[in-house]
């Protein structure tokens, strides 16, 4: 009895310490991982009031401010009407960047919410840029007709 206790209590000892050297080592690697910085806020973008069939852009500059390269897998909007250009490149520790961010609000009308996730090797995996305009309706024939 006492010598299974004694391994019981030697191994779970073992396994703790071996758990807690993984979390700081993990820890530590999550601190030097690539970490994306924006210059601007990326939740709150607002486009205006824009006619509808008008095109805006905008590029999003950011940094890499973690310890080693930043590499972009993918950048998907959540709508066709939304076009994303992104470095194919690595980017550098303290190197610099741009997403370009493409709306075209032709067929679109009234309130626009649109998110672009960028997915790269950084922790967490995704960051998400956030935008709306207000698509005016543009005018028809009829109502060009009638003045």
């Amino acid at each position: 009895m006492r010598r299974s206790l004694f391994i019981v209590l030697t191994l779970w000892g073992l396994w703790s310490c071996g758990s807690t050297q993984d979390q700081s080592a993990s820890s530590s690697l999550d601190d030097k991982l690539p970490k994306i910085e924006f210059a601007d806020d990326i939740k709150n973008v607002d486009f205006g009031t824009i006619a509808e069939g008008q095109q805006v852009e905008r590029k999003f500059k950011f940094k890499n401010t973690g310890d080693f390269p930043l590499i972009i897998n993918n950048v998907s909007a959540s709508c066709g009407c939304t076009i994303p250009e992104w470095p194919r490149d690595p980017i550098g520790p303290d190197e610099e960047g741009t997403i370009l961010v493409r709306f075209n609000s032709k067929g679109k009308q009234g309130p626009q919410f649109k998110t672009v996730t960028i997915f790269a090797n950084t922790n967490p995996a995704t960051n998400d840029i956030q935008f709306k305009a207000d698509v005016t309706p543009a005018p028809t024939a009829d109502s060009t007709a009638a003045k």
